[in-house]
């Protein structure tokens, strides 16, 4: 079933190993169909994968091999909440140690240029947490960081 909003992502050539790759690091993704162009087009041949429907954490999207005329940019991006440390060192790794690079406050941008906001949960609640005192502190720890840290987090927040 065709969903009925589906996030269009531009790619030069190279959406279906960046889905690939999307359905290998994220729980709840997946590469569901490949679609092969019909005639040349102005960035590929007949017969080269025009389009792929993926998941990513349960997302519908698709990729365009649209070519080379639109990049990414973090006006877009991914946020994924996680849970635990391990959660987040493993998401982070898998983006920034497969080509991407490391931004500041937990954003990174993956080898495709797609950005990357690997959050943990514990972040977020500490920003809304009522003491303002104290997620103060926890906002300002986080503005240091590149890959978020809970334990530096937590312990800002605590004081």
């Amino acid at each position: 079933m065709i969903s009925k909003n589906t996030i269009c992502l531009w790619f030069d050539g190279t959406a279906l190993e960046a889905a690939t790759f999307y359905a290998e690091t994220f729980p709840d993704s997946a590469v569901t169909a490949v679609h092969h162009a019909p005639g040349d087009f102005p960035s590929g041949k007949q017969g080269d994968p025009l389009t792929v429907e993926f998941t990513v954490l349960g997302i519908p999207c698709l990729g365009l091999n649209g070519g080379p005329a639109f990049r990414h940019s973090e006006a877009f991006s991914f946020q994924v909440a996680t849970d635990d440390q391990a959660e987040t060192d493993r998401l982070w790794n898998a983006i920034v140690g497969n080509g991407g690079q490391e931004s500041a406050c937990g954003w990174c941008k993956d080898k495709w240029g797609l950005s990357w906001q690997i959050t943990p949960r514990a972040l977020t609640e500490a920003f809304h947490d009522p003491d303002r005192a104290a997620a103060k502190r926890a906002f300002d720890a986080m503005m240091q960081m590149r890959k978020i840290d809970i334990a530096t987090i937590e312990a800002a927040r605590r004081g």
